[in-house]
């Protein structure tokens, strides 16, 4: 689901969807590859490093996860309260 969907915190609003257009790749001569690039913003917001493995888990034909088996701890010392507001 595409949309602009905001997750609003105690001290700003954060962006919850991010929607990109996939890259396709042609080398004469080879199958095309397709790229997704990750937007920088949400990689900080959960610690993604350069150089992760990472897997994609189909759900459905209108569905991925991207999956982590690794996931590091955080690496921040404040916590961000829990508002149910």
């Amino acid at each position: 689901m595409l949309g602009k969907h905001k997750l609003k915190t105690k001290h700003r609003i954060m962006q919850t969807t991010y929607p990109l257009k996939i890259q396709a790749m042609r080398s004469l001569g080879k199958q095309p590859r397709f790229y997704v690039s990750f937007p920088l913003a949400l990689a900080a917001a959960i610690g993604l490093e350069g150089g992760e493995t990472v897997q994609w888990e189909l759900l459905d034909r209108g569905e991925l996860h991207l999956v982590r088996p690794v996931t590091p701890p955080p690496t921040t010392r404040r916590r961000v309260a829990n508002n149910p507001s």
